[in-house]
C-alpha cells in the first residue's frame, strides 16, 4: 500500500506575531495586522508576492502587545503553526492596518531566528508530518481506544445543538469524513475555550497528550450545554404553567403584590389596545389595518424594534378623533359681540366669520373654508384665529409653518423610516382630540423647500376642499376627513405663496391701524394686559390718550402694534420700579427706629427735586397715586423721540416724519422735487424723488438702488415728457423742446443703501421731471403713486397696497382717510 505524501512547508518562514488569539492547524482565524513588524510583513511578502510559497506564514501566540513596537524583538513562542494567507484586506482609517483571513497547516519548531528586522524571519522544523498517522496495527492498538473515546464525545456535543443550522449539520459530516487524528485541533478551535488552554492544545506534539488534553474540554462542554438546555425546559414548563394558571390570579389577587406584575403588564395592555380597537368608531378601512396590525403585535417578540413601532402605531390610530367632535356654537349676535370684545376694527374679517356662522346655521354639513389672513406683521392676524376658535366654540391649534422645508412635517413619515411619527395635521388631530377644530397655519407665506420635498406641495391636499376628506398620511397609510377642519392661514405677503397653493384659500387683506384705531387698541387691549403682567392696578398708573397719541406718532413706525405693546410695557417696568420703592420707603418711614430729623431731612429732599419719573433718589418720599405719565415722562423713561411731529398746514394734526419740517420745506422749495407713496410690509413709507439737469449729452443717471421696474418706469416717464414737450411747454435751459439735447438728467431717490423696485413710481417720477423742466413747485401736501403707460395714463395700484399707502398718506395730510378718496 502506497503512503501518503507528507505537507512540506519551507524550511525558513517569516514570522507572523498575533495577540488576538492562538491558531491551531486546520482551523481558520481573522487577525488584525497593526504593528509595525506585521505590517512591513504584509507588504513585503503578501502584497508582492506571486509564489503559492510567498504566502506561507509562521504564527506565533505572542502574550505582549505588538503594537508597543519595541526594539528588541520579544522571546518567541517555542512552536507555532504554519497558516496560508487566504485573504488581506487593508483600511487606511484611522491608521494604517490590515485583517488577515489565515488558515492553519501543520505546527512547527523554531529552530534559530536568523533575521529580526524588519520583520522576524526563522529556520523552523516541521512537527506534524503526514507519516505519523498510517493506519498501521500499531497506531490502532495504541489510540483506538482513545480515539473511539474522543469520538464518541464529539459526535454526542454536536447532536446535542440544533442540526437545522447548516453548519451544525457540515460539522456532523466531518466528524466522519475527516482523519481522526485531525479532530482534535478542530473541536478546540471551535468548543468554548480559553487562549491559555489552546496553547496547552498547540503545544502538545505528541497525538496521544493532544487526545487526552481534548477530551476534558470536550466533557465540560457537554456538562454545559446539558445544563443550559435543563433550564430552558423548566423556564418553558413556568411559562405554561403561567399561562395556565393567569386568570386565576386575576381573580385572587391582592392588592400590593407585585409578583408577575411586569410580566402581565404588556399582556394586560395588548388585551385593553384590542379592546379599544373593537369599541372605536373608526372607519372600516382603517379598523381593518388595525386588526391585522394587532394581530401581527401578538406574534411578534417584545425584543424586536418593530414591537414598538407597531404599538405606537395602534395606540395613534386609537387616540384619533375619527367621528369625535365639538358642537358650533351657532348664536350669531353672541359671536359678534365676542369678536367686537376681542378686536377692534377688523370688520371684513368679521363678517367673513358671521357669514360662516349664519350658513353653518342652516347647513349642518358646510365643509370648513380655508380662509387666508394676508397683512403686515403684528395686526392681530394669529390673535384673530384664536378668537374665531373660541367664538366658534372649537378648539384652537397652532402650526408654525415658517422655515419648514420637509414635506414629512405635513404628510408624516413612512413607517419603514427609523424614528418616523405622524405629519404636524394628524398630530395636530391626536393634541386637539376632535375632528373639527380650528387650525391656524402661521406663516405659510414662509415655506423653504429642499432635497426632502415640497411641503407647499404637501399642503395642496390639505388646502383643498375637494380632496382633504380623503388625506393620507404616509405614517397612517389609511385616509382620514379633514373636511371639517376650520383652516386659516396667515402670510405677510402673497408673493411668496405658491400660485398653485394661494389659488385653494380665500385671501382676506388685514391692513394696518390707523392712528385713532391703536389708540382704542392700546386702551382696550395692551394697557390692560401690561398691568395685569406688571402686576399693577389702574389705582397706580394712568396712561391718558394723549401720551399714547405720542408714543405711537414719536416712538414707533408700524402697522400693527408690536412695538406700541413693547413700549407700553417699559413704562409699566419704570412704573413698577417706582411702586417697589415706595412700598420699601413707606415700610422705612414706619419703622419706629427712624429719628424724626432724618425723616425731615427726606421732606425737604423731597420738595427741593423736580418732579420727573425718571429721577432715583433713594432718600426721596413714595410718589403719590395714580402716577401720571405724560410727555416728559416719557422722554425720561423711552429716550428722546424716535420721529420727529410735525403740523400739517390744514388740519393742524399732528402727525410723524422720519424728515423734519425744515428739511421737508427745504427739499420742495426748489423744481424738480416730488413726494412719492412706497408700499412696505409695515404699511407704507413717503419717498421723495429729486430730479436734476446740466449739460451734456442727453444721459439719464439713475441712482438709489433701484429694481428694473422702476428703471423702466423712468425712461418710461422721461419718454412721455418729451412726447408732450410743446403741449405742457415743457423746454430746456436753451428753450428747446427736446428735453434731452444738450441736457443730462439725474433721477436720484434717497436713502440709496435701500433697495427699490415695484410698479407704482411713474406718476412720482413724471411729475418730478415735469416740476424740473417747467420751473414750477409741487405742492408739498401731496403725495402720489401708480404706473403710467406710453400715453399718460395713471394705472391703478391693487386695493390693498393702495389702502396702506393710503393711510401712510392720510397721517401726512390730515389724519382723516377719507380726504383721500
Amino acid at each position: 500500500m502506497s503512503s501518503v505524501s507528507p505537507i512540506q512547508i519551507p524550511s525558513r518562514l517569516p514570522l507572523l506575531l498575533t495577540h488576538e488569539g492562538v491558531l491551531l492547524p486546520g482551523s481558520t482565524m481573522r487577525t488584525s495586522v497593526d504593528s509595525a513588524r506585521n505590517l512591513q510583513l504584509v507588504r513585503s511578502r503578501l502584497l508582492k508576492g506571486t509564489s503559492l510559497q510567498s504566502t506561507i506564514l509562521g504564527v506565533i501566540p505572542n502574550t505582549p502587545d505588538p503594537a508597543s513596537d519595541a526594539q528588541d524583538l520579544p522571546p518567541l513562542h517555542r512552536i507555532g503553526t504554519a497558516a496560508l494567507a487566504v485573504q488581506v484586506v487593508g483600511s487606511n482609517w484611522p491608521k494604517p492596518h490590515y485583517t488577515l483571513l489565515i488558515t492553519g497547516l501543520c505546527r512547527f519548531q523554531i529552530v534559530q531566528v536568523v533575521k529580526e528586522k524588519p520583520y522576524p524571519v526563522a529556520d523552523v522544523e516541521q512537527l506534524d508530518r503526514l507519516e505519523e498517522f498510517p493506519n498501521t496495527c500499531k497506531t490502532r492498538e495504541e489510540l483506538g481506544e482513545l480515539s473511539e473515546e474522543f469520538y464518541k464525545y464529539a459526535v454526542q456535543l454536536v447532536e446535542m445543538l440544533d442540526m437545522s443550522v447548516p453548519a451544525v449539520a457540515k460539522l456532523r459530516r466531518l466528524l466522519d469524513s475527516l482523519p481522526r487524528e485531525a479532530l482534535p485541533d478542530i473541536l478546540t478551535s471551535i468548543i468554548r475555550t480559553s487562549n491559555k488552554e489552546k496553547l496547552q492544545i498547540l503545544d502538545a506534539v505528541s497525538l496521544e497528550e493532544r487526545f487526552k488534553m481534548t477530551i476534558p474540554l470536550l466533557v465540560r462542554q457537554i456538562e454545559g450545554l446539558k445544563l443550559l438546555q435543563k433550564t430552558r425546559k423548566h423556564k418553558q414548563d413556568d411559562d405554561k404553567r403561567v399561562i395556565a394558571i393567569r386568570p386565576i390570579r386575576r381573580i385572587t389577587h391582592i392588592p400590593g403584590t407585585l409578583e408577575d406584575e411586569d410580566e402581565d403588564e404588556d399582556n394586560d395592555d395588548i388585551v385593553m389596545l384590542e379592546k379599544k380597537i373593537r369599541t372605536s368608531s373608526m372607519p372600516e378601512q382603517a379598523h381593518k389595518v388595525c386588526v391585522k396590525e394587532i394581530k401581527r403585535l401578538k406574534k411578534m417578540p417584545q425584543s424586536m424594534p418593530e414591537y414598538a413601532l407597531t404599538r405606537n402605531y395602534l395606540e395613534l390610530m386609537v387616540e384619533l378623533p375619527w367621528n369625535k367632535s365639538t358642537t358650533d356654537r351657532l348664536d350669531i349676535r353672541a359671536a359678534r359681540i365676542l369678536l367686537d370684545n376681542d378686536h377692534y376694527a377688523m370688520e371684513k374679517l368679521k363678517k367673513r366669520v358671521l357669514e360662516y356662522l349664519a350658513v353653518r346655521q342652516l347647513k349642518n354639513n358646510l365643509k370648513g373654508p380655508i380662509l387666508c389672513f394676508v397683512g403686515p406683521p403684528g395686526v392681530g392676524k394669529t390673535s384673530v384665529g384664536r378668537s374665531v376658535a373660541k367664538t366658534l366654540g372649537r378648539e384652537f391649534h397652532r402650526i408654525a409653518l415658517g422655515g419648514v422645508c420637509d414635506q414629512s412635517d405635513i404628510r408624516g413619515h413612512r413607517r419603514t423610516y427609523v424614528g418616523s411619527m405622524p405629519g404636524r395635521i394628524i398630530n395636530g388631530l391626536k393634541t386637539v382630540g376632535v375632528n373639527n377644530p380650528v387650525f391656524l397655519l402661521d406663516e405659510v407665506d414662509k415655506l423653504g423647500k429642499s432635497l426632502q420635498g415640497d411641503p407647499a406641495a404637501a399642503l395642496l391636499e390639505v388646502l383643498d376642499p375637494e380632496q382633504n376628506h380623503n388625506f393620507t398620511d404616509h405614517y397612517l397609510n389609511v385616509a382620514f376627513d379633514l373636511s371639517q377642519v376650520l383652516f386659516i392661514a396667515t402670510a405677510n405677503t402673497t408673493a411668496t405663496i405658491p400660485p398653485a397653493l394661494l389659488d385653494r384659500m380665500e385671501i382676506i387683506q388685514v391692513p394696518g391701524y390707523t392712528q385713532e384705531e391703536k389708540i382704542e387698541i392700546a386702551h382696550r387691549h395692551l394697557i390692560p394686559k401690561q398691568l395685569e403682567q406688571h402686576g399693577l392696578t389702574p389705582q397706580q398708573i394712568q396712561i391718558p390718550q394723549v401720551t399714547t397719541l405720542d408714543i405711537i406718532t414719536r416712538y414707533t413706525r408700524e402697522a400693527g402694534v408690536r412695538s406700541l405693546d413693547r413700549k407700553l410695557g417699559a413704562i409699566c417696568r419704570a412704573v413698577a420700579v417706582k411702586v417697589a420703592e415706595g412700598q420699601h420707603r413707606e415700610a422705612k418711614l414706619d419703622r419706629p427706629d427712624v429719628t424724626e430729623g432724618e425723616g425731615c431731612r427726606e421732606h425737604v429732599l423731597e420738595d427741593a427735586k423736580p418732579e420727573s419719573i425718571g429721577d432715583t433718589d433713594d432718600l426721596a418720599l413714595p410718589p403719590e397715586m395714580p402716577i401720571l405719565i405724560d410727555f416728559h415722562a416719557l422722554k425720561d423713561i423711552l429716550g428722546p423721540p424716535m420721529y420727529e411731529m410735525e403740523v400739517s398746514g390744514t388740519g393742524g394734526d399732528p402727525v410723524t416724519s422720519n424728515t423734519s419740517s425744515l428739511q421737508v420745506s427745504e427739499r420742495l422749495s426748489q423744481p424738480g422735487v416730488a413726494i412719492g407713496l412706497a408700499w412696505t410690509p409695515l404699511g407704507g413709507e413717503i419717498m421723495f424723488v429729486e430730479a436734476s439737469r446740466m449739460d451734456g449729452e442727453g444721459q439719464l443717471t439713475l441712482t438709489g438702488q433701484l429694481g428694473n421696474v422702476m428703471k423702466e418706469s423712468a425712461h418710461l416717464a422721461i419718454s412721455w415728457l418729451r412726447s408732450n414737450a410743446k403741449k405742457y411747454h415743457l423746454t430746456t435751459a436753451s428753450g428747446s423742446f427736446d428735453l434731452l439735447e444738450n441736457t443730462d438728467i439725474h433721477l436720484h431717490f434717497p436713502a440709496g443703501a435701500v433697495t427699490k423696485d415695484g410698479p407704482s413710481a411713474g406718476v412720482t417720477i413724471a411729475t418730478c421731471l415735469a416740476s424740473l423742466f417747467s420751473g414750477r413747485l409741487v405742492r408739498s401736501d401731496v403725495a402720489m403713486t401708480g404706473e403710467i403707460t406710453l400715453r399718460g395714463l395713471v394705472l391703478p395700484e391693487p386695493l390693498h397696497l393702495r389702502r396702506q399707502q393710503w393711510l401712510t398718506l392720510a397721517v401726512l395730510l390730515k389724519g382723516d382717510e377719507q380726504v383721500l378718496y
